[in-house]
């Protein structure tokens, strides 16, 4: 059997995995405002959806890496998909409970379940093959990440949020008998979907298990050595205060999508899930797309603050206007975020050499962003009596922070540019 051949079938089961930790990053802006109505949450309290899964990351990254260098890859992905499955079915008795808590330590499990799927794939993609179709594998592998981008929340949209809408006010004048079954039939909706899920994860993981996928080992490797010391080279130390501040941006920006379109425009839930997924998350891919061909001509840090800048001006519009003018120029955003991981990323490792591994996983530790920020929208939201919109003042702050990485660091040369 040629190379080509015998790792065909193993390169399709890992690309999936690209798709799965998609859809569980994906579907928080639906599960925000469901968890919300149906255990009867503050903005605070529903943003801890974004904390249990970005804590899990930023928890696990380091355990998922050792790890795979202790057992392998293949025990790796096994492991993680057994964390992402169990943490699935998790949501069953979540949902019979109706007890948030137990929603966010399902939550955590599934998070840590992807967090070593996406420890193990990205770098276990481009060894099953040429290396010098290493790259190219791997931004294969990564559109299917951009697919479960924009599937999770038109999918989470029709099977989880039952576009029943009471207010306050009228859930208050309910007998509590009443108000009891409504709320159960409300966190019942995420039973059949996250077991289907947990189904089909542990499906994928018997695939995996029966199929033999090679091991590979590194030549002459030397682990890198967990240090502070690489944060001498303040482009990183820059980097990861940016990457800290845009992951807690692009957290925010799609957590609380749902919450702002009806509070600025009265959108139903259920299409404002689907405009999210169908048009802002499309729009976020495409951008990839054409970021990668605007930087043949325009500088990556100049095009990076190019984008920050017009995000700030956006939001600002989204924050000020009402109707449909404040939800366009908020699904306008994602387009203008697309290439702001993977820039700040490259930007950051530039010229390290054999530090680079140390300085990855700092980079990706500052994704712990994404678990913070989402809880000062909802302070802000919980402080204005609900205003929501205002609350959007968090994430133009944070791509301020990026604007003032790519305006500081504007002359860096780099070399490579890093998908996520």
């Amino acid at each position: 059997m040629s190379k080509p051949n015998k790792y065909l079938f193993p390169f399709i089961l890992v690309t999936s995995l690209f798709f799965l930790w998609a859809f569980l990053h994906n579907i928080n802006p639906i599960l925000i405002p469901h968890l919300k109505k149906a255990c009867q949450l503050t903005d605070t309290q529903s943003s801890f959806v974004d904390t249990a899964v970005y804590l899990a990351y930023f928890s696990i990254a380091l355990p998922a890496g050792w790890f795979m260098h202790k057992f392998g890859y293949k025990k790796g992905i096994l492991f993680g998909l057994f964390l992402y499955g169990a943490g699935s079915l998790l949501f069953i008795p979540a949902a019979n409970a109706r007890e948030y808590y137990l929603f966010l330590a399902a939550l955590f499990i599934a998070a840590s379940g992807a967090t070593f799927l996406e420890t193990v794939a990205n770098p276990y993609i481009t060894k099953l093959g040429e290396a010098e179709t290493a790259a190219q594998r791997l931004n294969f592998a990564q559109s299917f990440n951009g697919v479960g981008a924009f599937i999770a929340p038109i999918i989470g949209g029709q099977v989880i949020l039952s576009g029943i809408e009471h207010s306050r006010e009228k859930l208050q004048l309910m007998d509590p008998a009443a108000l009891t079954a409504y709320l159960d039939s409300e966190a019942a909706t995420v039973k059949i979907p996250y077991l289907v899920i947990g189904a089909v994860v542990f499906v994928l993981m018997a695939l995996f298990f029966v199929t033999r996928l090679p091991e590979i080992h590194e030549k002459d490797e030397k682990s890198s050595k967990f240090s502070f010391a690489v944060f001498r080279h303040k482009q990183l130390a820059w980097a990861v205060i940016a990457q800290f501040f845009y992951v807690g941006a692009q957290t925010c920006v799609g957590s609380f999508f749902i919450r702002f379109t009806k509070y600025a425009n009265e959108l139903p839930e259920k299409r404002a899930a689907f405009i999210w997924g169908s048009v802002a998350m499309v729009g976020f891919m495409i951008g990839r797309f054409s970021g990668t061909f605007f930087m043949k001509y325009i500088k990556p840090a100049k095009l990076l603050g190019i984008y920050a800048l017009i995000n700030i001006v956006l939001i600002a519009v989204a924050i000020l206007a009402k109707g449909y003018i404040a939800v366009y120029a908020l699904m306008a955003v994602p387009f203008f975020m697309s290439i702001m991981f993977p820039t700040i990323f490259a930007m950051g490792i530039s010229g390290l050499g054999e530090e680079t591994k140390i300085a990855s996983s700092f980079i990706v530790m500052s994704i712990v962003g994404g678990a913070i920020f989402p809880f000062f929208m909802g302070q802000i939201s919980d402080a204005t009596g609900g205003n929501i919109q205002l609350a959007y003042i968090v994430p133009a702050l944070c791509f301020a922070v990026v604007g003032l990485f790519a305006y500081k660091f504007r002359n860096l040369f780099t070399e490579t540019q890093t998908a996520h």
